[in-house]
Parts: C-alpha cells; sequence; structure tokens
C-alpha cells in the first residue's frame, strides 16, 4: 500500500494569492522534487561548426552536401546542451473560466501551473516563453500574446505579468496556437499546452501530431473542474454554450447518464491519444492541492512514466 501523500496547501489558498510569483514559489517549493533528474533538462546534441576530416574521425559525421558542394572531406563537430527550450501554451477561451467567478477556475489553475514551471524551468536555467491566443465569438480578429523563450530571472518576472494578465474570453483556435508555439521556439524543445481541449478535437490531435513528428518533446496539461464531471441539474434546464453562445434546452434526468458517460469518453480520448502518440500527459483536477498535482506529474516526467498519467486523486 503506498504511503499517504501530503495534502498540500488547497487550491483556493493558493490560487488566492494576488502575487504570483509568490504563489508560483510556494508551489515549487512544495514539490519536493529533489534527487529526481531535471523535468527540464534534455541531453542532445547541437551542430557547432565543421572542420577538416581527419584520420579517424568518426565517418557518421561527414558532411556529405559539404563534399559534393566543394570537394574536400568535413567533418561536423558538435557541441553538448543540458538545457531545452520551453514553450507554454495557455488556452484561455471562456470555457477555462469554469466555475465562473471561481477563485481557483480551471484558467486560475492552469496560470498556476504555468507560472510554477516557469520558475522551476528558468531556476535550472532553461529558457521559457509563452504563448496565448484567443478571439470574442463571432469576431474575425485573433488576438495572440506572445512572449518568446528566455531565461533569467528579469524575463521570468516579465513572464509572470503576462500571465497574470491572462483573462478568459471568447474561444481559440488551438492548433494554430499550438503550430505557431512550435515554429517560434527555432530549435527542438518541449511545448506544453495548458487547456481543457475542449475545442477543435480532431484539428488539436492532427497538429500535436505534426509537432511530435517536427522532433519537439509535447506535453499535454489537461484541466478539469470537478463539478463539471457530473450534470448539477435536477429538471429542464436552457444551457448556453460559454464560447459560441448556442443554446440548447435539455431535459436533466434523461442527460445526467448521457453527460457523465461523454464527458468520461472525451477524457479517455484524450489520455488514449497521448499514450498512442509519445505524448506526455497530465490531467489535473482543480480541486485538488496545485503543488501536489504537479510533483506527481514531474516525478512521472522525470521517470519516463508520465505518458497518459492521470493526475488526480480516483
Amino acid at each position: 500500500m503506498d504511503a499517504p501523500r501530503p495534502a498540500g496547501l488547497s487550491p483556493t489558498l493558493v490560487t488566492a494569492i494576488d502575487d504570483l510569483e509568490l504563489a508560483a514559489r510556494v508551489v515549487v517549493e512544495g514539490l519536493r522534487v529533489g534527487g529526481h533528474r531535471s523535468p527540464f533538462h534534455g541531453a542532445g546534441a547541437e551542430f557547432h561548426q565543421h572542420r577538416l576530416y581527419r584520420a579517424g574521425d568518426d565517418l557518421k559525421h561527414l558532411d556529405w552536401k559539404v563534399y559534393a558542394r566543394s570537394n574536400r572531406l568535413y567533418t561536423r563537430q558538435f557541441r553538448e546542451t543540458t538545457n531545452v527550450g520551453v514553450m507554454l501554451v495557455l488556452d484561455t477561451s471562456q470555457s477555462m473560466n469554469y466555475p465562473a467567478g471561481a477563485v481557483h477556475s480551471k484558467l486560475r489553475y492552469a496560470v498556476l501551473l504555468a507560472a510554477a514551471l516557469a520558475y522551476l524551468a528558468i531556476g535550472q536555467g532553461n529558457a521559457v516563453g509563452l504563448m496565448t491566443l484567443a478571439h470574442a465569438a463571432g469576431a474575425q480578429d485573433t488576438t495572440m500574446h506572445y512572449l518568446p523563450a528566455r531565461s533569467g530571472r528579469v524575463h521570468l518576472r516579465a513572464l509572470l505579468a503576462r500571465l497574470e494578465q491572462a483573462a478568459a474570453h471568447g474561444v481559440w483556435d488551438p492548433p494554430l496556437a499550438i503550430g505557431r508555439a512550435a515554429e517560434l521556439l527555432q530549435r527542438r524543445g518541449l511545448i506544453m499546452v495548458l487547456s481543457d481541449f475542449y475545442d477543435q478535437e480532431i484539428e488539436t490531435q492532427r497538429e500535436l501530431r505534426h509537432v511530435v513528428q517536427r522532433g519537439h518533446d509535447v506535453a499535454m496539461l489537461q484541466m478539469v473542474a470537478a463539478d463539471e464531471r457530473q450534470w448539477p441539474f435536477t429538471e429542464q434546464v436552457d444551457v448556453r454554450d460559454a464560447e459560441s453562445g448556442r443554446r440548447v434546452l435539455v431535459d436533466s434526468p434523461t442527460a445526467r447518464e448521457r453527460y457523465a458517460s461523454a464527458h468520461h469518453a472525451f477524457l479517455d480520448r484524450c489520455q488514449r491519444f497521448a499514450q498512442r502518440e509519445g505524448i506526455d500527459y497530465g490531467r489535473f483536477d482543480c480541486s485538488e492541492a496545485p503543488e501536489q498535482t504537479l510533483r506527481d506529474y514531474l516525478l512521472r516526467r522525470t521517470s519516463g512514466a508520465s505518458h497518459a498519467v492521470r493526475v488526480e486523486n480516483t
């Protein structure tokens, strides 16, 4: 039997802290990931320069394209890289405002997780950037807020300030946001998408697959509000889509079972997709202590076991 985990600070308490940097530090200090491999450092090599071939050089590093142009043998030299660029892609659509008006809405929880991840990654010498994308329902113009991936305390404060300004409104275009984030990261790195993943399910999965195929490490961090798992109504109710404004009259007694089944199936599809495509997956219950859920996810990530892992109490 597993030992009981520390309860951690309640999400209501942590997300209520006005100073986002302080809140992120509280979460990071509660992670207790010491002694484990960093979840952000990647082992790899980056091209550095060419030099003339010398007898004994590894033939696999010969640059045959240069040879075809110059008729001279050159060896490619590489330098080891110990850090990685991280791009946080944050869903700021209206559905992330659920529960509406709550201190620990899905967006606020995602903002806190993003801030903690940035705090942790930059503290370990990595570069972190931020991408948010949204437009009002029915509007044509898309608003993109982008912060390039950089390191250092000054950049961290700028990133936290940008996160603090995040507000849920309208709809978002996840394939566009994810694709642009991958392009702007410049070199292969880690794309972490924080969302409820309700929008454009098939198109979003297709874009995530493309980003993986381009050599990026990808993580899906799915926010789930505890009380959106079950249909909360007992009588007929007029339901309005928070993003599109579409209204539907629903008979609650018959909808309860269908809703629970459909929501469970949706979450299961997200999880199985991630597992199939080699994408890290974490499902974050917004009623759980954020330092506890993030700790569980990062420990599994560093151990290589974070594919399709649920980060919640069951």
